[in-house]
């Protein structure tokens, strides 16, 4: 069994920070201060975002910038359907026998966007034109 003691004319103790800032004092939320440094901090972390977006725009641009210096390129290409047991090789040989075949090759990979070297019977390339 438990009993329970109630004292009518308790009052619990006014705390001592209530008693030192005085009691006719009303409380309210502390206004949230940086200092100088946190003011940099803070700048500094709310502008990151920024300057990675702005760093990714510039750089993507390039692509871009690269297709405006090739529009005039592109005016001077032809296609060509590869046929059965046709090679990257004998196509730019057959473009141009004057030039090295590595070149060429190189260029059409470029152009067509290949992975390797590996091409396909039907599958049609740009090449560059001889003339």
């Amino acid at each position: 069994m438990s009993a329970a003691i109630v004292n009518p004319g308790f009052r619990p103790q006014a705390s001592l920070r209530a008693t030192r800032a005085g009691a006719d004092r009303e409380t309210r939320p502390g206004r949230l201060r940086l200092t100088r440094r946190g003011r940099v901090v803070f700048t500094t972390l709310a502008s990151i975002p920024l300057v990675l977006w702005a760093i990714v725009a510039v750089l993507s641009a390039g692509g871009a910038a690269a297709d405006v210096e090739g529009a005039a390129v592109g005016a001077g290409l032809e296609y060509v359907t590869v046929g059965a047991g046709d090679s990257l090789w004998e196509i730019a040989v057959a473009l141009d026998s004057s030039a090295d075949p590595r070149v060429v090759i190189d260029e059409i990979v470029r152009l067509n966007g290949l992975d390797d070297v590996v091409i396909e019977p039907g599958q049609r390339l740009a090449v560059p034109n001889a003339g």
